[in-house]
């Protein structure tokens, strides 16, 4: 039965926070559980990570950054579902964040706003003002593994700090 950490060596992210994308370092502390890996940067993208890892899908937490508009106000919010779930994006998360439309954050608008790399947005280190809407699977989960704010390293944490985040809510996302 394959685990969360899989068969990666992982370590306490605060003494390797070289490894994080800079935002993610600033905000480390935050998460004490957490730890990195460095992986493979080509097999980041959650399948291919878990495969070559042998990390249990329904341990992998996807981080989705979405924005909509509302009044001429542009609502920004990251999502975070497990692997094996699909999150309600046009509906759930469009209504919690009261936007007529939503979709997802363009990958260049993404990489600038959150100072991370496209494929390793993490919920550690978003901006101060963006919701973290969690999955209940998520919260459930246990240990997850998540982005480090680049390609060529993982997070391994408890779901628990997840949710403690300032901003994070934890709602019913999946359909």
């Amino acid at each position: 039965m394959s685990t969360a950490a899989g068969n990666l060596t992982w370590t306490a992210a605060t003494e390797h926070v070289e490894l994080l994308a800079a935002p993610v370092a600033s905000a480390i502390d935050g998460v004490p559980s957490a730890r990195v890996a460095t992986i493979d940067p080509e097999l980041a993208d959650t399948a291919a990570f878990c495969e070559a890892y042998e990390s249990a899908p329904e341990h992998s937490a996807n981080c989705v950054v979405v924005a909509g508009r509302r009044a001429g106000e542009t609502r920004r919010a990251a999502v975070l579902v497990l692997a094996t779930d699909r999150a309600d994006i046009n509906n759930v998360v469009r209504r919690h964040l009261d936007v007529r439309k939503i979709s997802f954050m363009p990958m260049d608008e993404a990489v600038e706003l959150t100072g991370m790399e496209y494929g390793g947005i993490t919920p550690v280190g978003l901006p101060e003002d963006w919701p973290v809407l969690i999955d209940e699977g998520v919260r459930d989960a246990g240990e997850v593994v998540i982005g480090s704010g680049v390609r060529g390293s993982k997070l391994l944490v408890d779901a628990s700090e997840l949710v403690a985040l300032p901003t994070a809510e934890v709602l019913a996302l999946t359909r």
